[in-house]
């Protein structure tokens, strides 16, 4: 008999609008470099890829190179107050429910912190949806999403050709294709339409109402009903 088909889901962006509490702990590690940000800095596309990206990002019009100290300062805050400003997209829970029910194993697969991300799970009443929660952890070894993907599969003995990584940037695309997989991109989060079919997409779903049946239907091999 054949295992059950995986999926791996991000977090930011794709379960989770996460742009209020990031923003505050990107203003609160910026003020503690000494700097005087924007208040309505816009960080939407910079959301997804690893911390220490986001960091170098929004310090470099200061000339500021402190890219350590910047990821230490929005760590502390965020893990204090930030990560408690993530609200579930509408549908999420019903979307998470339904793949459950149709025996899919989930996995979540975020660039975020895994104590943070298990966290804003639980306090969001999501983690009992989930067999494996991962994400980034002391050492950097797993902040990029391919090598984090591998773990996954490695872990719970995932088959790349019965699993897909459902995400909302390019990120999320490439590094399931870097590792085998397919990726199947959605339009509600920080990424846009043509970000991710330039990544290369293998498909879109526009709603979260319609995401797990076009999961069930991608892992089944069958075409989804547009």
């Amino acid at each position: 008999m054949a295992p059950p088909c995986s999926v791996l889901l991000d977090l930011d962006g794709t379960l989770i609008d996460s742009q209020p509490g990031i923003l505050a702990s990107c203003l609160a590690a910026l003020r503690t470099l000494g700097h005087e940000p924007n208040e309505i800095l816009d960080i939407k596309r910079v959301i997804g890829p690893p911390l220490e990206d986001v960091m170098q990002f929004l310090l470099q019009p200061y000339g500021d190179d402190r890219i350590a100290e910047a990821v230490l300062a929005f760590r502390q805050h965020y893990g204090e107050s930030g990560l408690l400003g993530s609200e579930p997209y509408p549908g999420i829970g019903n979307s998470l429910r339904e793949m459950q029910q149709g025996g899919l194993r989930l996995y979540l697969a975020t660039s975020k912190r895994e104590a943070f991300a298990r966290r804003i799970l639980e306090h969001l009443e999501l983690a009992a949806y989930f067999d494996g929660i991962h994400g980034s952890v002391p050492g950097g070894e797993l902040d990029h999403k391919p090598e984090l993907l591998a773990h996954i599969l490695s872990e719970h003995n995932i088959t790349p050709t019965r699993s897909l990584m459902v995400g909302d940037r390019r990120y999320d695309i490439s590094g399931a294709h870097a590792v085998g997989m397919r990726g199947l991109g959605v339009l509600w989060g920080y990424g846009t339409r043509d970000e991710l079919e330039g990544a290369g997409a293998d498909q879109l779903v526009e709603s979260t109402v319609d995401l797990a049946c076009t999961v069930l239907a991608m892992v089944s091999g069958k075409r989804p009903l547009t």
